[in-house]
């Protein structure tokens, strides 16, 4: 009986084991990429760069306007002031241009 619970076990952990191998957390692969930046780094030099690479946030790149946004935002903007039928008209001879 102990024979057979232990093989279970062990069939359960090798099937478990490449699933969370699978798994890369976006931690983990900071880890990864701070680890090859701190090469060549020692002791408490290195201790400091582990601790402010991986403590830094993402860069967030920022979005850039598509040529369509950006002449809405500029048709927004210089239609300023107009309501109603004349705005609609105005904004929509500015988006064609």
């Amino acid at each position: 009986m102990k024979k057979c619970l232990l093989a279970i076990t062990i069939l359960g952990s090798m099937i478990a084991a490449p699933t969370m191998a699978q798994t890369v957390t976006a931690q983990q692969s900071k880890m990864v990429t701070c680890n090859k930046d701190a090469t060549g780094k020692k002791g408490d030099e290195r201790k400091a760069f582990m601790k402010e690479c991986l403590s830094a946030k993402p860069v967030v790149e920022e979005k850039k306007l598509t040529t369509q946004q950006d002449k809405m935002k500029t048709c927004n903007a210089d239609a300023k002031g107009m309501k109603g039928d004349e705005r609609k008209k105005f904004m929509s001879d500015c988006l064609k241009k």
